[in-house]
């Protein structure tokens, strides 16, 4: 007869379970909290083993208590936004920046992006919580239960409601080089469920019978991280990756930071800055512009309409050699027809000498409350005095989502063009093909943010990694030029080839690398192997649930 794990790790695990009333619910927030420190940039796995192994002891304690059925379903979902609650509010307190750039217009606000926005999306694990008990089981394959309903929940975070996938659990796999190249299989939400599966996996340790029930699943843990590393260090090159023959990247990074000094009457010396930096020799025997193809710069790059600006135009074209070209972030006006107010979008232009407009993208996914209010919520917010952060009449507009498509740029490769938080969102970066027109085949992805509104906080280098892993999933580089940093370029394995450190200016100078020949296993099937692995998780935790019963 197999005897029940024992010892100060069982202890603690016993003790955990008898919890109850307010002491639970301070556990679940503080194991949720300190499960933050497994993303970026602290990256400390064993944070996120600790806390998910709190977690599984948690709805075992729920599970096994006096009161059944749907009350025990009911103590897990609030066990779960708890735990939730805690880990965004950890993982997301720096978005509270943003709300002290105007101060005298937002502090008040503070609050309800600290607090306010975890303690939301903190419901989405509550449900996965919930969904885990209503298949839990007492032995090691209750961690299949708590795989399907946390990875389940954290791809609903990702998609309803507009969807905000950050710091979704996976990261915590996706910011190693290595661990990293499982996503050109599987994803972000096929990592997300591996990660919940490794982490939790210890907790049999303490509550395991026999050795194959309390040893067994952190084996198996322990083998699966080394496949996924095997798998990772076999994928990478051992070389640096070839180039695109003939062009020459210029980022220019600002360092402007979101203040009264980015505002309309210091046009002129915004532009100088920026037309002085990006002419700057990099070496002694560089020249500036003249020894580079294309320079880019960052999202929202002025604080007034360039379009509606010939001046400015006039100025950035004769700064431009011949056969050079610029891309640029820029808000877009377009011209109302008749009885209709102006639209504005959050852009992407591109200029030559002449001056020459080029091809432009609109941001289709924009972000709710900084660039636009919500529909159902609008007249209320701006009745009691609250718009959006960027202060533009009425908010920005949505690109025509099904108009999303490559950017065009001579000298370059096809652009999959992304515009600050788009590109943490797993499966948009490559447009979708027009109706009744072939895809274009990007050659890279484009990145250009504004990262001001968070300093020096680990809001900027969680950007970062996660645009990084768009990168592995797409099989695409990726060109990231930021206002205050990180400005970076990467292979398509995800391998940061050049960078600028967060809050210097200075302007960086790279080759861009080639796209992966072909298609990554997921740019041709998607999340279809994340749900896969995610139903046999479930039938995994049913059958479990079934024998024991």
């Amino acid at each position: 007869m197999s005897r029940p794990a024992e010892g100060p790790l069982a202890h603690l695990s016993q003790w955990v379970m008898l919890t109850s009333g307010w002491l639970r619910l301070l556990l679940a927030f503080a194991g949720g909290a300190f499960g933050a420190l497994a993303m970026p940039p602290f990256g400390l796995l064993p944070a996120l083993v600790v806390s998910l192994s709190l977690a599984v002891w948690l709805i075992d304690g729920a599970a096994t208590g006096r009161r059944g059925g749907w009350r025990t379903v009911l103590a897990c979902f609030v066990i779960g936004w708890a735990w939730g609650f805690g880990y965004l509010t950890a993982g997301l307190w720096w978005l509270g920046a943003a709300f002290l750039v105007e101060a005298e217009e937002f502090a008040w606000a503070l609050p309800l992006g600290v607090i306010g926005l975890p303690a939301v999306l903190g419901l989405f694990y509550g449900i996965g919580f919930a969904v885990a008990r209503l298949v839990w089981s007492r032995g090691a394959r209750r961690l299949f239960a708590l795989g399907f309903g946390l990875a389940a929940c954290e791809w609903l975070r990702g998609h309803l409601f507009t969807g905000f996938p950050w710091n979704t659990l996976g990261m915590a796999l996706g910011q190693n080089l290595w661990l990293m190249q499982g996503a050109s299989v599987i994803g972000l939400y096929g990592l997300t469920l591996l990660t919940i599966l490794i982490a939790a996996a210890p907790s049999t340790l303490a509550t395991g019978e026999g050795g194959r029930g309390r040893y067994g699943p952190s084996i198996l843990a322990g083998l699966a991280l080394l496949a996924l590393a095997g798998f990772g260090a076999a994928r990478l090159p051992t070389g640096p990756s070839p180039t695109v023959p003939g062009v020459r990247l210029r980022l220019m990074q600002p360092n402007l930071n979101q203040d009264a000094k980015f505002r309309p009457e210091n046009r002129e010396d915004i532009l100088d800055r920026y037309i002085e930096l990006s002419d700057r020799a990099s070496a002694p025997d560089r020249n500036g512009l003249a020894d580079v193809t294309h320079v880019i710069w960052p999202e929202s790059a002025f604080p007034f309409l360039i379009q509606r600006d010939p001046k400015a135009l006039a100025r950035i074209a004769a700064a431009l050699p011949p056969g050079k070209h610029l891309i640029t972030g820029a808000a877009r006006a377009q011209e109302p027809l008749p009885g209709e107010k102006p639209r504005f979008f959050n852009s992407i232009v591109t200029l030559s000498a002449g001056p020459t407009l080029g091809d432009v993208y609109d941001k289709v996914h924009l972000v709710p409350f900084g660039e636009y209010l919500p529909d159902p919520l609008e007249a209320a917010l701006r009745a009691v005095g609250l718009r959006q952060f960027v202060s533009i009449p009425g908010g920005f507009t949505p690109g025509l989502r099904g108009a999303q498509r490559t950017l065009s740029v001579p000298g370059l490769p096809p652009i999959a063009a992304t515009i600050c938080y788009e590109a943490i969102f797993p499966g948009e970066i490559v447009p979708q093909p027009g109706t009744g027109e072939a895809p274009t085949v990007p050659g890279l992805i484009l990145n250009l943010t504004n990262d001001a509104w968070f300093g020096d906080t680990p809001g900027p280098r969680q950007h970062l990694a996660q645009a990084r892993l768009r990168a592995v999933e797409e099989g695409l580089p990726l060109v990231r030029d930021a206002n205050t940093g990180i400005s970076a370029v990467m292979d398509a394995h995800g391998r940061i080839t050049a960078s600028l450190p967060l809050g210097v200016e200075g302007i960086l100078d790279a080759a861009l690398p080639v796209r992966l020949p072909g298609r990554t296993l997921y740019v041709s099937l998607g999340d279809i192997p994340f749900a896969v692995l995610l139903a046999a998780s479930l039938a995994i935790a049913v059958l479990a649930r079934r024998r024991t019963a």
